[in-house]
């Protein structure tokens, strides 16, 4: 288990790096200035949240945590709100905490991922600070602008962290650095759409969702839109010859993509692309079995 490194990104600014980024294996980061801090994120289990506010605290010492924000609904960025002080304020999208209160995965996992998390808490806490457009939060003197690009990309409910004075952005998981993308539960178009919301932040440093902080961002984009271009003709190919997801994502050429960590998303890319061609919501489960078919077995977590 790789043990997570907080940096120091800017004036009162770090990020809590997690290698090596694959599944469940999440970034995350903090916020201070004066007596106040912000969580960006927490991470999927006890142990690893605890680790960050550790480091946290190391940093900021006793100042209270005043606010978090959950960047997306998945639970390697939100399961640790739960260990948070009560009077922390959890900020994040509608479909966040929609889709948090919703989430069964705590106490119902279905055997996808081998070893499954010990995540080490059994409820979840959503958020109570809802994001719709944009939100401005103000941690002492320091602003932090939190903004949806208003689709559907990653998931319905994405919010990045924008520190303008800073030019530091944290993306979520808008953004994976040299790690395999996933949009299965957001939106292809609205993927692809994000990378030039993304480039017109401006900013010096970005935090993707995982994998390594970015400086150079041009690259990082041209590489996720040579991607997602990959997965919008393997599917549209599929599609007119009657092939599946699974048949169609097996007997695609990753080429440059092939060493990316994670590579069997490209069956839950498809799914998600085969899904929005029809215009039809896409099948988790049926998306889920064919990655695990396609990988021929469990998918490898080791969190």
């Amino acid at each position: 288990m790789g043990d997570g490194v907080l940096t120091g990104i800017g004036e009162g600014v770090h990020a809590w790096v997690q290698p090596d980024g694959t599944w469940w294996i999440n970034n995350a980061g903090m916020v201070c200035d004066g007596d106040e801090v912000a969580l960006i994120d927490t991470c999927a289990t006890r142990k690893r949240t605890e680790r960050f506010l550790a480091a946290v605290r190391e940093v900021a010492g006793p100042a209270p945590i005043r606010f978090a924000v959950n960047t997306h609904l998945h639970g390697d960025h939100c399961y640790g709100n739960a260990l948070l002080p009560a009077e922390t304020a959890i900020a994040g999208h509608a479909k966040t905490r929609e889709g948090l209160l919703a989430d069964v995965l705590l106490t119902a996992a279905p055997p996808v991922w081998s070893p499954m998390p010990d995540f080490g808490v059994d409820t979840v806490r959503p958020p109570t600070v809802i994001v719709d457009s944009s939100l401005t939060l103000y941690v002492g003197e320091r602003r932090v602008e939190l903004v949806h690009p208003g689709y559907a990309a990653h998931t319905e409910g994405d919010v990045v962290a924008w520190l303008p004075d800073s030019g530091v952005l944290f993306a979520g998981d808008l953004l994976f650095h040299g790690i395999t993308p996933m949009i299965l539960m957001g939106s292809l178009a609205g993927a692809l759409r994000s990378l030039r919301w993304l480039a017109d932040f401006g900013a010096a440093t970005v935090v993707p969702g995982h994998g390594p902080v970015i400086h150079d961002l041009a690259p990082v984009l041209d590489a996720h839109e040579r991607y997602y271009r990959f997965i919008e003709a393997t599917a549209v190919a599929g599609r007119a010859a009657g092939r599946s997801p699974l048949a169609a994502a097996t007997d695609a050429d990753l080429g440059e993509f092939a060493d990316w960590p994670d590579p069997e998303r490209v069956v839950l890319n498809l799914h998600r692309a085969y899904a929005d061609l029809d215009g039809r919501p896409v099948d988790l489960v049926a998306a889920l079995t064919d990655a695990i078919t396609w990988n021929g077995g469990p998918l490898h977590c080791a969190v």
